[in-house]
């Protein structure tokens, strides 16, 4: 048996989607553990290329369950497009998906209140995908959330729905000059809904506390990066969930002494979606080179990412908050073209150099990275099938990682394809 949690190990965006495919052909269980559709988990395989937002990633190379948690929040008609896309694509679900009756649905006055607190927060908007992920959490923890298991309890659900409408209402017309909601729609919608979602929901901690009897493997995976976590990121840059290796076992039901391993996904430069600091954050030509070369526009939005060099401090941090004990390292040939590639090392903060990374905005903003340069390789990489056969400028990156983190790296991705990666 092996549990084994895949964690971002910076802003989002690492490459999880891919790595989470490879390791799922070894799992029985595949759980997406936290985050909602603001998520986007890019496959590439036999020249087909889908993006999920809420379906774990195993679901194309696996013959396990896969397991949308409790700490997920799901929008039900978005799932149910996915659904049908996953299925176009000749995957049955029957018998292969399961959704916690436990995770908390978003509803369309979500989506709403996200998109008009964005608007009036103007220049210091967060930067949100406008999904409505942080109103259903905010649902959530003042307790008036709709669970999934509400959708099959109609008269639950409809006095819900109202009982919640009458405050949400109010705030549309009195704060943002909106008109009011109309209850009946929503829960005919959510009702419609509940129809075709029946089937999949489930009390899913429990059958993963067998699955842990049984001794099976279990894989669980988590949207956007550690950086971004509610409590441990870049307060209030941040998203609103824990996407850490903590939030894997609050979002599923697995105990923490369940766990085996955390791995960590970290592209072999950084990038940032959204506002809040990105102390390697570069802006000229170097930029715009990272950004053309590794594609970086987001998944679920298609805004262009922020790029930068390596945050070995951020990443440090991101591999002790989480217990990392294994690395994935992802998109390193998109550094195939250059002749120097740098690290940044630490950082210095009014005039002091230190390699902790600070949780304080004002500290964080302030961080003029300190690097350590290295040759590039300038050659194409993805030829290669050993990562002892790779040129030493690679192995020098990589193993300069390795030390300044103290964790091994297991996986290497040299292109966007299943095939185009090396497992130690």
């Amino acid at each position: 048996m092996a549990i084994r949690v895949v964690v971002g190990a910076q802003w989002g965006d690492e490459g999880k989607g891919k790595i989470v495919d490879i390791l799922s052909k070894k799992a029985d269980y595949i759980v997406r553990y936290q985050g909602g559709a603001n998520a986007g988990h890019t496959l590439k395989f036999d020249d087909t290329k889908i993006v999920l937002h809420l379906i774990p990633s195993g679901i194309f190379n696996s013959s396990g369950t896969c397991i949308i948690g409790n700490g997920v929040v799901v929008d039900p008609l978005a799932l149910l497009e996915e659904i049908e896309n996953v299925q176009a694509h000749g995957v049955e679900l029957n018998d292969r998906f399961l959704i916690s009756n436990a995770a908390h649905i978003i509803l369309p006055y979500h989506t709403l209140l996200d998109k008009l607190k964005e608007q009036h927060r103007g220049d210091d908007a967060i930067g949100t995908t406008g999904r409505g992920i942080g109103p259903a959490y905010v649902s959530k923890i003042s307790r008036q959330g709709i669970r999934a298991g509400d959708l099959l309890q109609p008269e639950i659900l409809g006095k819900k729905v109202r009982s919640n409408l009458k405050g949400i209402n109010e705030a549309l017309v009195h704060i943002y000059k909106e008109d009011p909601l109309e209850a009946d729609l929503l829960i005919n919608d959510l009702k419609e809904a509940a129809e075709n979602l029946r089937s999949f929901i489930a009390q899913t901690s429990t059958t993963l506390h067998q699955a842990i009897r049984d001794e099976q493997n279990i894989l669980m995976e988590g949207a956007q990066g550690s950086l971004l976590d509610i409590d441990h990121g870049s307060y209030p840059f941040v998203t609103s969930s824990s996407p850490t290796a903590g939030g894997a076992c609050t979002g599923t039901g697995v105990p923490p002494s369940a766990i085996d391993h955390v791995m960590g996904i970290s592209k072999a430069y950084c990038t940032r979606v959204g506002n809040g600091p990105f102390p390697t954050e570069l802006t000229g030509e170097i930029g715009e080179k990272l950004r053309e070369a590794g594609q970086e526009f987001g998944a679920t939005t298609g805004r262009p990412r922020r790029c930068g060099w390596i945050d070995l401090v951020a990443l440090k941090y991101a591999v002790d908050i989480n217990g990392m004990d294994e690395l994935a390292l992802s998109k390193i040939d998109i550094l195939n073209d250059f002749e120097q590639v740098k690290l940044c090392t630490d950082y210095r903060i009014d005039g002091k150099t230190t390699q902790t990374f600070p949780l304080d905005i004002g500290r964080l903003e302030r961080v003029e990275p300190v690097y350590k340069t290295m040759e590039g390789w300038e050659k194409d990489i993805s030829s290669f099938k050993k990562i002892d056969d790779m040129p030493t400028e690679v192995q020098n990156f990589m193993g300069y990682i390795e030390d300044y983190l103290d964790v091994e790296i297991k996986i290497l991705s040299i292109g966007p394809g299943r095939s185009e990666t090396i497992e130690r």
